[in-house]
């Protein structure tokens, strides 16, 4: 929630609680007073969150980008997280991570391990859209899951990295319809990084 959203929100629950207890008696000014005062400074405090974690977002997402600054990969900052495409890419019908891929998080765990242990990761398992739905899903969880295996070799706790499966979603495929050996793009890990309190925390599978 915004703080544009938080304001009419607080203000109209002030008000009403106010209104109700006004049914009885008038409310004195010295109350709506305070009721005021107490929604400046709530409102105030979750400004100086929201601006914090921008403040957070913005230099992690710099971070990422010197360090894969030699790799083909894309960082994209969203609404309280951010994303880092083409980390892992995987041989047709495999989960298994190569000497580039460790090489990729092995910086990344560096950067989350040394200056901000407070994210959750998620790595997002893809596959293309070769086989079977069940079995694409499957192979997606098992990418994801050896991302986040070596991830942990890496120095991350489990409640810092999660693993989740998009199968072969076709919304989520780089190269719509490509498999075998134009599909490498669509046979993947991404990694997505939420901030506490962060929108994005609500919005991912666990």
């Amino acid at each position: 929630m915004s703080s544009r959203t938080f304001r009419p929100v607080l203000l109209a629950a002030v008000l009403m609680t106010l209104t109700l207890s006004g049914c009885a008696q008038y409310v004195k000014q010295s109350d709506f007073n305070a009721a005021i005062s107490k929604l400046q400074t709530a409102d105030q405090k979750q400004q100086q969150q929201l601006d914090q974690q921008q403040q957070q977002i913005n230099a992690l997402s710099q971070q990422m980008k010197a360090a894969f600054a030699k790799y083909d990969t894309q960082i994209t900052q969203l609404q309280g997280r951010i994303r880092v495409d083409t980390v892992s890419h995987f041989a047709f019908n495999s989960s298994k991570l190569d000497s580039q891929d460790k090489q990729i998080l092995d910086s990344f765990a560096q950067v989350i391990r040394t200056h901000h242990p407070n994210v959750l990761v998620t790595a997002e398992g893809f596959a293309d859209p070769a086989g079977t739905i069940g079995y694409n899903q499957h192979l997606g969880m098992e990418r994801a899951k050896a991302v986040r295996s070596y991830l942990l070799s890496q120095g991350l706790t489990a409640n810092e990295v999660r693993a989740v499966s998009y199968g072969k979603a076709r919304n989520r495929q780089v190269v719509p319809g490509a498999w075998g050996p134009k599909g490498g793009p669509n046979r993947r890990v991404s990694l997505v990084i939420d901030f506490p309190g962060g929108a994005g925390n609500q919005n991912s599978p666990s």
